[in-house]
């Protein structure tokens, strides 16, 4: 049955699920649960199903590796790129701001307005940002529209941030596209009180490159907050919402809802707002933007959300309920509940960018939903890098992306011996990330990355000692000391100990290791 949209009028809750499935069981398997099974093992099929039924999901191969170009094989253009990155690198980092539009705006005008050439969706939110714009972007492609995603901050090159087509923009088209804006930046560099930051000449360089593709459809991802946020030049027909919680305090509030406030601001007049499960303040705020723009809002586990969800092997079984109706055996590549609920905000917001729940009550082609989830990666979110031991990649760098990560990693995988190695960002709230790892790790490695935004392994350590207790703790300020500090602790029980590692902390630490775990 299809569901219509409506202005802030509520409508009734998912309808209950069948009590004769459990959908956190993976041993309550249908055909479609083994049609994945033997497409996504090349092993004895009878012995896939055992091991998922039993949640032994270590011995299997990880997702799929995703999209993140390694460096240029040409020395010429991996010349030009790193010149390129240094000029940017000179410019005001992503955590130095000024709350204003003015710039980019600016930016903008003298480029003859490029970010109106093409429909955007917008989306802010505190977690799941990312993951879900590649989820709209894969749903989009699947229907044969050509995709710009701009998001951030990237897990090792420069060039994620831009894809086309969903795949990177190529590092030559990145430099072509740095040198075509670049006197323009100067332009307006030489007319404003500060200099255009480092992020606001990426944010020129996306809108640009969309135009010159041209692409059918931008999905662009807040840097930070909404109202002042670079990105925030657009004007998103689709309004996306991702959970709030806090995270950037010092900057967007102290409250849910005082940060509701700043992301709002992408909300814009007769737009139609995807709004995730929230807080109780931060939805007030929202809705009361909604209706003081005139928008219409979708809330999840009213107007959509998650039908049912089953642990598969590689990934999840999912029922959606859309805009339009409901869609079933969705398989997703993708572990966590959370990644379930991105799915279905990913969903809705396509759904209304097509018109459906306004302009018409019928869902989308399902055999198009489904090869389009099926396709969708996310490195860096738990993601399996290694086995034997089991080495999990996991951006989560805040408490609440931390109790995510850690109730999918208990979901998911059978650890009995799980390591944590953790390096942070200065300005975060370590403490409260480290009390949410704390009751799945036997032990942490504390290390720090090499930028210069870490915070000092001792710092961190000292957070750690808190939480963990002295004989829990261990200190390797160098990553590669970490990991083989790591391997050997999650090896010390044996092969069949049930041993593993979880790399996270930072999205930059997580790229890091990637790299030296040659995932790169």
């Amino acid at each position: 049955m299809s569901v219509p949209l409506r202005r802030l009028a509520y409508v009734s809750d998912l309808p209950p699920r069948d009590d004769d499935r459990d959908p956190t069981d993976p041993t309550d398997s249908d055909d479609a649960f083994e049609g994945i099974v033997d497409a996504e093992t090349d092993r004895d099929p009878d012995l896939a199903v055992i091991e998922a039924g039993s949640r032994t999901l270590r011995t299997q191969a990880g997702p799929p590796q995703g999209d993140i170009p390694a460096r240029p094989t040409d020395p010429e253009v991996d010349r030009a790129l790193r010149e390129v990155e240094t000029e940017l690198a000179g410019r005001w980092g992503e955590t130095k701001l000024e709350p204003s539009v003015s710039r980019i705006a600016a930016l903008m005008d003298v480029l003859g307005e490029p970010q109106r050439a093409y429909p955007s969706i917008h989306i802010t939110g505190t977690n799941g940002k990312t993951s879900t714009a590649r989820m709209i972007e894969a749903l989009f492609a699947a229907f044969d529209l050509r995709t710009g995603r701009y998001t951030s901050p990237h897990v090792q090159s420069i060039t994620e941030r831009i894809s086309l087509d969903g795949a990177p923009i190529e590092a030559e088209r990145f430099v072509e596209t740095y040198h075509d804006i670049k006197p323009y930046v100067e332009m307006v560099d030489s007319q404003q009180e500060y200099r255009l930051s480092f992020f606001e000449v990426l944010t020129g360089m996306a809108y640009a490159a969309f135009a010159d593709a041209p692409v059918d459809v931008a999905v662009v991802e807040v840097g930070m907050g909404g109202s002042w946020d670079a990105t925030n030049v657009i004007d998103g027909s689709v309004a996306v919402v991702t959970p709030i919680d806090l995270d950037h305090t010092d900057r967007l509030g102290s409250t849910p809802g005082e940060i509701a406030t700043e992301k709002s601001g992408i909300i814009k007049p007769d737009a139609t707002v995807i709004m995730a499960q929230q807080p109780v303040d931060a939805a007030q705020v929202l809705l009361k933007k909604a209706v003081e723009v005139d928008a219409t809002v979708a809330r999840e586990g009213l107007e959509f959300g998650v039908v049912a969800r089953q642990v598969a092997v590689g990934g999840q079984l999912l029922t959606l309920r859309g805009l339009g109706g409901e869609y079933e055996e969705i398989f997703l590549p993708l572990h966590g509940e959370h990644q379930a609920h991105n799915a279905a905000v990913a969903l809705a917001a396509v759904e209304a960018f097509f018109g459906i729940g306004s302009q018409h009550a019928r869902p989308l082609d399902i055999e198009n939903i489904r090869k389009a989830f099926a396709t969708v990666t996310s490195p860096g979110r738990l993601e399996v890098v290694r086995r034997s031991p089991t080495i999990v990649l996991d951006a989560a760098h805040n408490p609440a992306g931390a109790r995510a990560t850690a109730a999918a990693i208990s979901e998911v995988f059978d650890f009995s011996n799980l390591i944590g190695v953790v390096g942070a960002s200065e300005g975060k709230d370590m403490k409260g990330l480290l009390e949410a790892f704390e009751p799945i790790f036997a032990e942490i490695v504390v290390t720090q990355n090499t930028s210069h935004r870490a915070m000092d392994a001792d710092t961190l350590a000292a957070l750690a000692v808190e939480v963990f207790g002295d004989d829990r703790v261990q200190v390797e300020p160098r990553l590669p000391d970490a990991l083989e500090a790591a391997i050997t602790l999650a090896e010390e029980e044996g092969e069949y100990a049930g041993g593993g590692v979880l790399v996270t902390g930072s999205v930059i630490t997580v790229g890091e290791a990637r790299l030296l775990l040659g995932r790169g």
